[in-house]
């Protein structure tokens, strides 16, 4: 099992509450992201901790192989980690933007497209995020919007609670608003198409750069299915919240020892915890989960024993 050293991402419109949340030390303000799992080129992950520590994420994939990543994602993905993990955390709304799928990312010279979900850990009240089209629209429709910034006239907003789950598939026009603190579970994929933006200025007093001609190709005009997914809540038993040909993510909470097998899975898997403490056993090898941790635990492993500390709330997440 490896722990990695959260990568912090300041920006224009980043809150206050990651560093707390997570435990941290840092005088950093405006943090609006912290990426906790990352094989993005310039943004790699750095193991935390134990054997491997300091080992970039692309090295640790080239020493473990098929261990760690399993047998179908080695096959697949090489020495390339699929997914990227985050927590979110905008004090005010994020740009409206799109992500492509893979066919269009690829065709434009990108490893993959970029397929995601969001898990609501806390919101204040009022809190909203914006998940596809309230009604269908076209392709000459959205420039008339651009044009007279309307856009936000055809947005599916939606008032959020703390766990909610969204599914945002590439071609999802989407934003998340300001409030909402999440956890971001997607394809490793840097690429996000802006298309409206409110007229925020950067730091040097220049409005962000929009890219509208590039995501026209990638928006699905039809797409009005945004609302939350639909699950109940359980404790002591994995609940299924998202499965994809991309991941698969279940949300776990107990406060009694919880043992998962992995024997037969083929992949590594993710645990992020949302709430909580535990200490995870996988073999001889324990560490402890905080809120805000996040550990890997590789394919080879036969199961873990998750023994909480106090009532544990995780996101289990892999490739199935």
């Amino acid at each position: 099992m490896w722990k990695f050293a959260p990568i912090l991402k300041t920006t224009i419109w980043g809150g206050d509450r990651i560093i707390p949340f997570k435990g941290l030390s840092s005088s950093l303000s405006e943090v609006g992201e912290s990426w906790e799992i990352s094989g993005v080129t310039g943004s790699e992950s750095v193991v935390e901790g134990g054997p491997d520590d300091g080992l970039a994420l692309t090295g640790l994939i080239k020493r473990h192989g098929a261990s760690l990543l399993g047998k179908r994602n080695y096959t697949k993905f090489g020495n390339s980690f699929p997914l990227l993990v985050k927590f979110i955390d905008p004090s005010t709304d994020l740009s409206v933007q799109v992500h492509p799928d893979d066919k269009l990312a690829i065709e434009r010279g990108h490893t993959n497209g970029k397929n995601e979900m969001w898990y609501v850990v806390s919101a204040e009240k009022g809190t909203r995020i914006a998940n596809g089209f309230n009604r269908e629209i076209n392709p000459a429709e959205l420039d008339g919007l651009l044009e007279k910034e309307g856009i936000e006239h055809v947005l599916n907003y939606i008032n959020v609670s703390p766990g909610d789950v969204y599914v945002v598939p590439a071609g999802r026009v989407h934003a998340i608003g300001a409030g909402a603190f999440v956890i971001e579970i997607q394809q490793t994929s840097d690429v996000t198409y802006r298309i409206y933006d409110y007229h925020r200025k950067d730091r040097d007093g220049n409005e962000r750069e929009l890219h509208i001609d590039l995501a026209k190709d990638a928006i699905n005009y039809n797409d009005t299915e945004g609302q939350a997914v639909e699950y109940t809540h359980r404790r002591d038993i994995p609940v299924n919240v998202v499965r994809s040909p991309f991941f698969t993510t279940n949300i776990l909470e107990t406060d009694t020892e919880f043992i998962r097998d992995y024997t037969e899975s083929d992949t590594f898997v993710i645990l992020v915890a949302a709430d909580g403490e535990a200490d995870i056993t996988c073999g001889n090898d324990t560490i402890r989960l905080r809120r805000g941790n996040t550990v890997l635990i590789p394919a080879s492993a036969p199961g873990v024993t998750i023994s909480p500390r106090h009532n544990i709330k995780l996101l289990e997440t892999y490739i199935s």
